[in-house]
């Protein structure tokens, strides 16, 4: 089975709140919501991975992120191990720079949404993140 390494970024701000993304049409779930990011490359460490992704996807230039997680799922198409970083500090305002909505969450409102189903252990420790206002 296929194998894929993620970095992706948790981006908060004050409220409790942290962005989303929803994948656009033509991807593998498309529709569904998830924590921004994308594949690392063979040569790129996590970190700078995420800075890459971050910049290409939502036009923003990280300037702080600390390593939180790394979560490992299976899906029926490939196993993802997904590096988590808190983003605490960035330039520019996120947007969808490839087509894609994007918006402030919190764990309320994203319960409405249809999420990744390896973002959903995330959301269990997510409250725990946000209160640590770090």
């Amino acid at each position: 089975m296929k194998s894929i390494r993620v970095a992706a970024a948790v981006l908060t701000r004050a409220e409790n709140e942290f962005l989303l993304t929803q994948r656009p049409p033509g991807k593998v779930f498309a529709g569904y919501w998830e924590f921004p990011g994308g594949k690392i490359e063979a040569e790129e460490t996590a970190q700078v991975a995420l800075a890459r992704e971050l910049e290409e996807e939502l036009g923003i230039v990280v300037e702080q992120a600390a390593p939180w997680q790394i979560v490992h799922f299976s899906y029926p198409h490939a196993e993802v191990e997904l590096h988590f970083f808190h983003v605490t500090a960035w330039r520019g305002e996120p947007q969808g720079c490839e087509g894609q909505n994007c918006g402030w969450q919190t764990l309320e409102t994203c319960r409405e949404l249809l999420l990744l189903p390896a973002n959903n252990g995330i959301l269990k420790t997510l409250p725990a993140l946000l209160r640590s206002g770090v």
